[in-house]
């Protein structure tokens, strides 16, 4: 390996640990406003069903997005996105009535 493409892979190394520096700091501010959003609403507390009813409403919107993007790895690793990306429909198909 020569001495520029051993710079190169520094370089690069460096350029993703600043890209992952700024990405945990941007979540780590998000995280604060959150936190600091959260608790800074005035009003009557929130009772203990209204916690279970946001509980159930989490989980199930987590369940739905890993179900469906488990359906998308699963349909592009076996496949059956490129056999519908292969029928391509023509104006000179046969099976169409004549108008």
């Amino acid at each position: 390996m020569t001495l520029a493409h051993r710079e190169l892979r520094e370089r690069a190394g460096l350029e993703r640990s600043r890209s992952l520096l700024v990405l945990l700091g941007m979540l780590v501010a998000a995280t604060l406003f959150a936190i600091r959003s959260w608790t800074s609403i005035e009003g009557p507390p929130l009772p203990g069903i209204g916690y279970l009813a946001m509980t159930i409403g989490v989980v199930f919107s987590l369940l739905v997005g890993i179900a469906l993007m488990t359906l998308l790895f699963y349909s592009s690793r076996h496949g059956y996105d490129e056999r519908a990306a292969r029928e391509v429909h023509t104006d000179t198909d046969t099976d169409r009535e004549p108008q």
